[in-house]
């Protein structure tokens, strides 16, 4: 079983969680966030914490545990403090801009690549730094990787969209004669 779940997970002050019908829903300064869990794993909400208890013992429920109480900490640590996500936009002629409810991107392509921003995200644009900022860890790192995949850095140059802490290991190109 996962030691994540061995102890209950702490509830800081003014932020309510509470379980119905296998529907978590975690409530704090920054907003509300809901997921549905399955009935593998008993949820309980107590003065302590939440409390995770598989109701059998199989190799299944053991990795759900510890799943599912990953889940609740960043469901909790979420609604206190969102998470952020930064991008870097490296090439000649390689920009990104914010345009209402998209980003636009230009990425060497004969076309302008757009991607829309999902509903709770906040996604700024400086010179040629992506910034994703939201509650909900999942969706922040989903859509930076949904983004860092148009154009993956390539090794000889550098060149296209990469996470700010990435190291690019570079190759070295044709040697002249």
């Amino acid at each position: 079983m996962s030691r994540l779940s061995k102890k209950p997970i702490t509830i800081p002050q003014g932020t309510e969680v509470s379980i119905s019908d296998g529907n978590l829903t975690v409530k704090g300064s920054l907003g509300t966030l809901s997921r549905m869990f399955k009935d593998d794993i008993s949820i309980e909400v107590t003065p302590e914490g939440v409390a995770l208890k598989p109701k059998r013992k199989n190799l299944f429920t053991k990795a759900l545990v510890g799943t599912y109480a990953s889940h609740i900490k960043n469901m909790i640590d979420g609604v206190n403090k969102e998470y952020e996500k930064k991008l870097i936009v490296e090439g000649v002629g390689f920009k990104a801009d914010v345009e209402g409810t998209d980003l636009k991107m230009a990425l060497g392509f004969s076309h302008p690549v757009i991607v829309a921003i999902p509903e709770g995200l906040k996604v700024t644009s400086l010179k040629n730094e992506i910034t994703i900022v939201g509650m909900d860890k999942e969706l922040v790192g989903q859509y930076a990787a949904k983004i860092r995949a148009m154009k993956k850095p390539e090794p000889y140059k550098g060149k296209g969209i990469r996470y700010i802490d990435e190291v690019i290991r570079r190759k070295q190109g044709k040697k002249a004669v």
